[in-house]
């Protein structure tokens, strides 16, 4: 059980649960943000907001990884 932090899972879940909801925020933008940036390939800000939506979606699964290296066993 090396890799086995069921504590660190626990109280991590609340926190990626918030998390979940802004990567579904997240996901809104980001299409939002491809269909604009197909429309007008001269405007740069569109693919950075599309940026910023993928970290916002990759966000709940940060939170659980730093909270299971965070806390021991």
């Amino acid at each position: 059980m090396g890799d086995c932090r069921p504590l660190g899972f626990l109280i991590g879940l609340p926190f990626a649960l918030v998390a979940l909801l802004l990567s579904l925020v997240g996901a809104v933008v980001w299409v939002i943000g491809s269909v604009l940036s197909c429309i007008c390939p001269c405007c740069i800000c569109c693919a950075g907001l599309a940026n910023l939506a993928m970290a916002l979606i990759k966000l709940p699964i940060k939170i659980i990884r730093w909270f299971t290296d965070s806390i021991p066993c």
